[in-house]
């Protein structure tokens, strides 16, 4: 999984899986469900993240993390 953040257009993009995405469905105004050919979900697009969530902390529990890196 992976969190991207741009600053610029105040995006949040969450990566659950590293396939492309062939489908979408905004589910409340300025969130995106991505979904893969098979339907299942790999990402979700959160707009103007900073005004629908605290984007400056990120809390961590009970992952079973092999690596965990920092850009």
């Amino acid at each position: 999984m992976r969190l991207d953040y741009d600053a610029a257009t105040d995006s949040l993009y969450i990566h659950l899986a590293e396939r492309p995405s062939v489908d979408s469905d905004e589910v409340s105004e300025g969130v995106v469900l991505d979904f893969d050919e098979h339907g299942a979900l790999v990402g979700i697009d959160v707009q103007h993240a900073s005004k629908k969530a605290d984007i400056r902390r990120l809390t961590v529990n009970h992952m079973p993390l092999a690596q965990l890196e920092a850009a």
